[in-house]
């Protein structure tokens, strides 16, 4: 009976250290190693962080909710011009969805029966924060849409009719202004390029109408590219944030703010744990431009680009993947008046490397249009330099099809084969068949072999072949003898030039002998 207790206390002797070593990883961290080498230091998590009361308590009062109203009339001759934004038939949160995610929305369930009977009001909520004693409040574009009444209701409970100062589609920004005749509270923006993956975050405001609310994650990701346009560049927070949320101002630990609740994801309509913030750094020179003009005016240099991958990279003897390849010079352009040229990349701007293709657009809208700006190129197998006058971005603008002059076919354009690829001349009926402009030039291909090379690549049935290697192709043979010579050649990498659909892109590829 003795050594069946001794063994009892010492299993429970063990399980206790073992709880406590498990509750309390910063003991074992500063225990020495038992063979004498380093202990690896445990990371303090959470001990610095007792309470975020304070920090609620500093930023609470600057957060406002956002009701935004609109009359949905009954139908009349002119229903196009009645028929409300789409903003309006939909909650804030659904809007996004369908934004940024294109899933189904569901119908506005704030609607209710104007008084006089005059149809549906339609009311959508969101949230929004005070960035100066004057009123100024920054929120998402997509809250205000189209609004002609807009109300702010601040923490207090007082209520303020809101004058929308200005909106940004591009970035999902918009300032509004109220006039409270007393100073209010306020936030400061903070540094969102010094925010790590990993930093706690608070995320405040009126998700499903119930104002004030707040909630803790960290930062799971940064430079997020949810395909919603070239400016995407958001933060990724593992805060709950919900319907009502957008707008809403996510914090740092000192109390800035880095990040504008914008989206989430969700398959089921709730929180997930995978939302995204415009950072702070984004939204300083949207918001301040908003203040002073009512809109934002961004440069624009006028070339259609894709991203340059690894096989575009050795096809054009570069050494990494980095840089933005211009796959189409836009006419009467500021970079057609530079000398800018298609198959070119443009590898810095103003001395800034491109890394990634989505930089270029960003650091041109940066730029204030009227501009100079010098651009760093690869082309022709080295490195050169050219300066170029930035133009205003359009508010639509538009990119034209490469090609050249209309190309008769020849007699001698017999159709060929190469690479698994069947290639036929582009005449006027084919160019009909596919809707491609008069100007589209090049050869088509009209069959694919499965399991080939080509297929494997995702080439199909339909594109077109441009140029190889920077040549324009003319017909089919030309293009199935320059695809052979380079499969025999040491580099066996080519770079097509496609008309996919009516849209050109560039597409490098490795070939091999044994596929000819």
């Amino acid at each position: 009976m003795a050594n069946t207790s001794a063994r009892r206390r010492a299993a429970l002797a063990s399980i206790g250290l073992g709880t406590v070593l498990a509750l309390c990883p910063q003991v074992w961290a500063d225990t020495p190693a038992a063979n004498g080498a380093a202990a690896i230091p445990a990371p303090n998590v959470m001990m610095q962080q007792e309470s975020f009361a304070p920090l609620v308590k500093k930023v609470l009062p600057a957060v406002v909710n956002i009701s935004v109203t609109e009359a949905d009339h009954h139908a009349s001759p002119m229903a196009d011009e009645d028929e409300p934004s789409q903003g309006f038939r939909q909650s804030p949160f659904d809007e996004m969805l369908r934004r940024f995610f294109e899933q189904q929305g569901r119908n506005n369930p704030f609607d209710e029966e104007s008084p006089d009977g005059g149809g549906v009001k339609r009311i959508a909520l969101g949230s929004g924060f005070i960035i100066d004693a004057d009123g100024h409040i920054v929120t998402n574009a997509h809250v205000v849409g189209d609004a002609s009444k807009v109300e702010v209701t601040l923490q207090s409970g007082d209520k303020y009719t809101a004058k929308i100062i200005g909106k940004d589609t591009r970035t999902d920004l918009a300032v509004l202004k109220i006039s409270a005749g007393k100073n209010l509270p306020y936030v400061n923006f903070g540094n969102s390029d010094a925010a790590e993956i990993g930093d706690w975050v608070v995320a405040v405001g009126n998700p499903f109408g119930l104002g004030g609310s707040v909630t803790t994650g960290i930062i799971s990701a940064r430079g997020r590219d949810i395909h919603t346009g070239q400016f995407d560049d958001f933060l990724q927070i593992d805060a709950p944030i919900n319907r009502g949320n957008s707008g809403g101002p996510t914090f740092n630990l000192r109390g800035e703010v880095i990040g504008i609740n914008t989206a989430i994801y969700s398959p089921n309509g709730g929180s997930v744990g995978i939302g995204f913030a415009v950072p702070s750094n984004v939204a300083k020179t949207v918001v301040s431009q908003l203040e002073e003009h009512g809109k934002v005016d961004r440069g624009w240099l006028g070339v259609q680009i894709q991203e340059v991958t690894p096989a575009i990279a050795s096809s054009l003897g570069l050494k990494n993947d980095h840089g933005a390849l211009v796959a189409v010079v836009t006419p009467d352009s500021p970079s057609a008046a530079a000398g800018l040229k298609q198959g070119d990349v443009i590898l810095a701007f103003n001395g800034q490397d491109i890394t990634k293709m989505r930089d270029l657009p960003r650091d041109v809208a940066g730029a204030a249009p009227g501009s100079k700006a010098t651009l760093t190129l690869w082309r022709d197998g080295k490195e050169s330099q050219v300066d170029v006058k930035l133009g205003q971005m359009p508010n639509n603008p538009q990119v034209a099809s490469a090609g050249s002059e209309e190309r008769q076919a020849q007699p001698n354009d017999d159709r060929a084969s190469a690479m698994g690829l069947h290639l036929a001349p582009l005449t006027r009926d084919v160019r009909s068949e596919l809707h491609l402009g008069s100007t589209a030039h090049g050869v088509v291909i009209t069959h694919v072999d499965g399991g080939s090379l080509a297929d494997n690549l995702g080439l199909a049935r339909g594109d077109v072949i441009m140029s190889i290697n920077q040549q324009p192709m003319n017909s089919p043979k030309e293009a199935a003898d320059r695809l052979r010579d380079i499969a025999k050649s040491p580099n066996k990498t080519a770079l097509l030039l496609l008309n996919r659909h009516g849209v050109t892109q560039y597409l490098g590829v490795e070939l091999s002998k044994n596929q000819g």
